[in-house]
């Protein structure tokens, strides 16, 4: 399996994992998508915004990002707005 086997996880995102030393699903999941978000802002894109954030948290969870339940996506807000 590689990274954009997962849900929401295309070519470029996928490149971005495994420029923030991410280089499979397994690693991922290790580190998990707010750990994996953290890392790509500080090695890879400091830009990096909410889309990609949610992408990896559906990514983490195994679903559409569309699909993430109401409570995470507002969690997710408020550590996006932490940083």
């Amino acid at each position: 399996m590689s990274l954009t086997d997962l849900p929401n996880i295309g070519p470029k995102l996928a490149e971005n994992l495994r420029r923030a030393g991410l280089e499979s699903p397994e690693d991922f999941r290790a580190a998990g998508a707010r750990e994996a978000f953290l890392r790509i802002r500080a090695q890879v894109d400091p830009a990096a915004c909410f889309h990609q954030l949610t992408a990896l948290a559906g990514a983490e969870l195994g679903v559409p990002k569309k699909e993430i339940p109401a409570e995470e996506k507002k969690a997710l807000r408020a550590f996006f707005d932490s940083l």
